[in-house]
């Protein structure tokens, strides 16, 4: 049998194994949908020693999100922010998509993610439940069908897609930031557009249209991608700009903190305008209800979040009005349509709605994923569960560029109140995903790739 080596560890558990041993263990199956903030967690924290996990995600690794920006750009290293899966060989893992949950038989249908022509970019917008496009193969080979895997205790934790709110064109030629993948593709691409204005028959209009870098969304993501973004940026035809439907940037923050970052950018020479809206995008251009037609030579999508396609497949559960994601309980069980709650069932990050709303960020789904761990943990000792899932705010921060990020713990954080602006916000910003970030090897790759990116500049090559 084909084995897989990572280093320590030798992994045998094979995708074909799903009608695997996991009774034979004595043992209750957890079955974990997911491999992002929230599913991952709960993988690391669970004791795997009382359970048989499996994982089904089509990402065969966690992804560090808030480091994306940095890795489009050279900052960082792509490896140092992405954590494999596969590092846990007592989780039986399965590269393919959650297609569909049987509740009464409990049974989840998977379809291989092996050889997928389909792009995860894809899973950021909208499908027809129906679909069934993920399910192509490109190139076929033994194996290549749906199977189905039983459980006793369930983890839904796909998380969300990047809302494109059904303007025409926004997939076909936009850049989204959810994944190393994407990041892969946003730095390649900026190093085409220098090479393309490199032409020397391109006129300085031409090129200013090649070089212009728009990024839709003011949130955290599109404000730092923008920021690391403007640290790579030299040349001075290049440029920057936000767009938003809102006002302006960071409209979650301290009002403040916001004017602040609108402030630095403007310094900065990065555009932001407020009150902007997209109708539709072409390849090269914008159409912007205010402006008109608008040249770019690449446009990241960074706006809000919609449901994932297996989330909007799941009729039985009960879903937020707004959202359309999962309703939970205080314990992040799910809900039936009929308001009966599936003990051994448990739903959360972007992906789930609380009664007492939570921000949908990995903040949230890193508190979630413990608190869960902690109750699986309990149960299977037969111990007294933790008290109900509260979520507790510990703030936000955000780079601008510059060696320059704000810190924003002004209302409703646990622990002291402030704000912090400038370089010493920057420093804690970075020990702070230093500190977050899953694994020691990854630690250290991020001071290696840090140190180098200051002393000898940022790789500006494709890989």
């Amino acid at each position: 049998m084909p084995t897989l080596r990572n280093g320590k560890t030798t992994s045998q558990e094979r995708l074909n194994g799903h009608q695997s041993k996991h009774n034979e263990s004595g043992k209750e199956h957890l079955v974990i949908v997911g491999s992002g903030w929230a599913g991952y967690a709960v993988m690391q924290k669970l004791d795997r020693s009382r359970y048989s996990v499996t994982m089904i995600s089509p990402t065969e690794y966690f992804v560090f999100t808030p480091l994306l920006s940095g890795a489009a750009v050279g900052t960082n290293d792509f490896n140092s922010v992405i954590e494999p899966v596969r590092r846990y060989p007592e989780v039986d893992y399965h590269q393919a998509y959650a297609r569909s949950i049987n509740f009464q038989g409990k049974t989840i249908e998977c379809s291989p993610a092996v050889g997928s022509e389909v792009r995860k970019r894809e899973l950021n917008r909208r499908v027809d439940d129906d679909s069934d496009e993920e399910l192509k193969p490109a190139v076929s080979y033994p194996g290549q069908k749906t199977y189905s895997i039983s459980y006793d205790k369930l983890v839904i934790a796909v998380g969300c897609g990047t809302a494109t709110f059904g303007i025409e064109g926004v997939a076909a030629h936009s850049f989204m930031l959810k994944d190393a993948d994407d990041a892969q593709k946003i730095r390649s691409r900026i190093i085409e557009c220098f090479e393309l204005a490199s032409q020397p028959t391109l006129s300085d209009e031409e090129r200013r249209g090649i070089l212009h870098f728009a990024v839709v969304g003011g949130g955290p993501t599109g404000v730092e991608f923008a920021g690391e973004l403007h640290d790579f940026l030299t040349r001075d035809l290049a440029a920057a700009t936000i767009y938003d439907v809102a006002p302006g940037v960071l409209q979650g923050f301290d009002k403040s903190l916001s004017e602040f970052a609108a402030e630095k950018f403007k310094r900065q020479g990065v555009a932001v305008k407020g009150e902007s809206h997209i109708t539709r995008v072409h390849e090269g251009h914008l159409e912007i209800k205010e402006e008109g037609n608008v040249p770019f030579g690449m446009l990241v999508w960074a706006t809000g979040l919609e449901a994932n396609p297996f989330i909007n497949s799941i009729k039985e559960l009960k879903k937020d009005e707004k959202t359309h994601v999962l309703r939970i309980t205080n314990r992040l069980n799910v809900i039936s349509e009929k308001d009966e709650v599936y003990e051994d069932v448990f739903c959360l990050g972007d992906c789930s709605a609380l009664e007492k709303k939570a921000p949908p960020t990995g903040q949230t789904a890193s508190q979630q994923a413990e608190w869960l761990a902690k109750n699986l943990n309990a149960m299977a000792r037969g111990a007294n569960p933790p008290k109900p899932f509260v979520f507790k705010n510990h703030g936000n921060m955000t780079y601008l560029g510059d060696f320059t990020a704000i810190i924003d713990r002004s209302e409703g954080v646990e622990g002291p109140e402030g704000k912090l602006t400038g370089k010493a916000a920057w420093v804690l910003w970075r020990s702070a995903y230093l500190y977050k970030s899953l694994s020691f090897r990854n630690q250290v790759a991020l001071v290696y790739h840090w140190l180098c990116t200051w002393i000898a500049g940022r790789r500006i090559s494709r890989f």
